[in-house]
């Protein structure tokens, strides 16, 4: 790459960067307490709801990890955004508007207090647990981010992955420390805009300019690769579709960081608008990542050193510089999104689920929003030490936090909003079997080859748990209104 090059996505780069800090310094005044910071004070309309939720769930992924999926397996590995597209629809249907009414009712701001006064817990102990498995799955979910930001800058500014890493950090903690949950909402809706622009434009550009879908279908059926969603009919084939689907689908009804622009919507009445926006929005983004996949197949048959990076070799190899660019800040904006919304959950969970506990009385506003702040900085340092040493792909590592905060959380958010009986040892159960499960699983996978996605065993044996734990105790502790 030229140095002319490099100076010119660089400029449209601080460019870009440079009109999110306005919408920082913008939000910075409306921070009163702990209570804006983390959750906008339940403010939002349905256009910051809907783009915020789903903004804030496809990071580097949608760009990365996603297309490196589709690269590798064709067609048939389009079901992870079909389970993707389901599980999303019915968290919006079925938890969404139960989820916003409840915790307005409770005053939670986390799920973790959430739990703890659905059940009525006043030891303190499934709170504790929620946080507990909330910051580890969290800080896998931080890393994933940071990685992606390390490899982009490595292979479009030709710059070190380290400097990478460190660049991301200072611009994500740098809005979010300021700007808290409200902020983090504005500029997703702004970069939710942006990015679903890019990630259509390239496609579009591209399949206008090789003359349409067949030559790529060609190109991925010489690579031997799958050209349809059913290659073979068959009860192997079906489990392998309910594999792929369902691991990641269940996650969404367990991940807090898209659950918590649920419970901050302004009016719950709106709920649906947000629900058909936010899904319009998620089709034509994995639908546009899907064809970035396939064409990665067209242009490359020789394939790719790492896959991870078919997005950035289709643009490097057919686009001008200043698009290059471009595709580099939309691709951040999809990181940074994500990284400050998992980095204000844990932060949330540090100072309202351990913060708080410390104290029998609780502390002043001022000072929960001092400690959600220092927070965000303790979080973002151990995220950047894990990716130093870059310990997975992001595919990998996104799924493995996925899966973890979904079988932690999945089953009981469900449960706990359908169903009256459940109690506090259930619960406590349900997140601590759902947790460990998924934590372990992959070992066990890769030891007898099973191919089963975490979220499954650790979903199931959760709401195993829950179940199990409520017949065992037959004791009642909270009903919902």
């Amino acid at each position: 790459m030229t140095v002319s090059n490099i100076v010119l996505q660089s400029a449209i780069f601080i460019l870009y960067f440079s009109l999110m800090l306005l919408v920082v310094l913008f939000s910075y005044r409306r921070q009163q307490s702990d209570t804006d910071f983390i959750l906008g004070n339940r403010s939002l309309n349905f256009w910051l709801t809907a783009l915020s939720a789903q903004a804030s769930d496809m990071s580097s992924w949608l760009f990365l990890g996603y297309p490196a999926l589709v690269f590798g397996g064709g067609v048939f590995a389009t079901w992870a955004a079909i389970g993707l597209i389901i599980g999303m629809f019915l968290n919006w249907h079925f938890v969404a508007p139960r989820l916003r009414a409840i915790t307005g009712q409770f005053g939670s701001l986390t799920l973790s207090d959430y739990f703890e006064k659905r059940f009525q817990d006043p030891s303190g102990g499934l709170r504790i647990i929620a946080g507990l498995m909330s910051v580890v799955f969290f800080t896998i979910y931080i890393s994933s981010g940071l990685v992606a930001m390390g490899i982009l800058v490595e292979s479009l500014l030709g710059l070190s992955y380290y400097l990478g890493i460190t660049l991301g950090l200072f611009i994500v903690v740098g809005y979010v420390f300021v700007g808290g949950y409200r902020t983090v909402a504005w500029i997703d809706l702004f970069q939710g805009f942006f990015l679903l622009g890019v990630v259509i434009f390239i496609p579009t550009y591209l399949l206008i300019k090789i003359g349409g879908l067949a030559p790529v279908l060609e190109a991925v059926g010489r690579q031997n690769l799958t050209t349809t969603l059913f290659p073979a009919i068959g009860g192997w084939a079906l489990w392998k579709i309910l594999m792929i689907a369902a691991g990641w689908g269940l996650g969404y009804f367990g991940q807090p960081h898209i659950l918590t622009k649920f419970m901050g919507i302004r009016d719950p009445s709106e709920m649906g608008k947000a629900k058909y926006l936010g899904m319009s929005w998620l089709v034509l983004a994995l639908g546009a990542a899907t064809l970035i996949g396939l064409l990665g197949i067209f242009l490359f048959p020789q394939g790719l050193e790492d896959t991870q990076q078919v997005v950035l070799s289709i643009v490097k190899t057919t686009m001008a510089p200043v698009f290059a660019a471009l595709v580099l800040c939309a691709i951040l904006a999809a990181t940074t999104n994500v990284m400050a919304a998992h980095i204000l959950i844990v932060a949330s969970n540090l100072s309202e689920d351990f913060y708080k506990k410390m104290f029998r009385r609780t502390p002043s506003v001022k000072k929960l929003l001092r400690v959600s702040r220092i927070s965000v900085l303790l979080t973002a340092i151990v995220g950047m030490t894990i990716a130093y040493f870059k310990p997975s792909t992001i595919y990998h590592l996104v799924l493995y936090a996925w899966s973890g905060l979904g079988a932690s959380f999945g089953p009981l958010v469900l449960l706990s909003l359908y169903m009256k009986n459940l109690n506090r040892y259930a619960a406590f159960a349900g997140i601590l079997v759902g947790g460990v499960t998924s934590a372990l699983w992959p070992y066990l996978n890769h030891l007898y080859h099973w191919e089963i996605a975490p979220i499954i065993p650790g979903f199931v044996l959760s709401v195993v748990a829950i179940y199990g734990t409520t017949l065992l105790t037959r004791r009642s502790h909270c009903k919902i209104s």
